[in-house]
């Protein structure tokens, strides 16, 4: 009987140290689970929405325009941004358009944004540029133009502080999807 009692206790302790070490292993090079902080990528994602976060995409490929990443900003601080502009591009903004390398991009998850903004007589995007991105850096804004420290004020981010891509928005319930740029 206690030698039973004693099987049955060495297998849940197994079973428990084996899934922590998975989930550790898990977190610490595949996913994460990052949250939002702040308005600047307001509407796509809000305060304190929590995300999914893959971090071994860009060590198999590089990010592609639109793809949201999250950042070491600083030593204590993660960003959370959209890719606008890859190394060698020049990105620049006029009238609240996107061009890169001189030719318009379409930017649909700003689109009721820009709108709303335009209907008031205001650019949602002031004018800057052209900025060409260096080599092995993206140039990220947030979707909140105006209310967003982004590549426009810390400049181009080196690829070494991009820590993966934000893939999911997991919380809030109501609020649960695939982000797609």
């Amino acid at each position: 009987m206690r030698t039973k009692v004693f099987q049955e206790v060495y297998e849940w302790i197994k079973s428990l140290l084996i899934a922590g070490i998975l989930a550790f292993l898990i977190h610490t090079f595949l996913f994460a689970v990052v949250i939002v902080s702040g308005s600047s990528m307001e509407p796509t994602l809000h305060n304190n929405e929590r995300l999914i976060m893959n971090k071994i995409i860009y060590k198999t490929h590089p990010p592609e325009r639109g793809d949201i990443v999250v950042f070491h900003a600083t030593e204590s601080e993660d960003y959370i941004k959209r890719v606008i502009g890859l190394p060698g591009e020049t990105i620049e903004y006029k009238n609240d358009q996107l061009y890169v390398n001189g030719k318009p991009i379409d930017e649909p998850y700003l689109a009721q944004e820009r709108q709303e903004w335009q209907s008031k007589g205001l650019l949602l995007t002031k004018d800057f540029g052209p900025i060409t991105v260096p080599a092995d850096t993206v140039f990220v804004l947030g979707d909140n133009r105006n209310n967003s420290t982004d590549s426009r004020v810390i400049g181009p981010i080196p690829m070494s502080k991009v820590v993966g891509k934000a893939n999911i928005i997991i919380w809030p319930f109501s609020r649960i999807s695939i982000l797609q740029h």
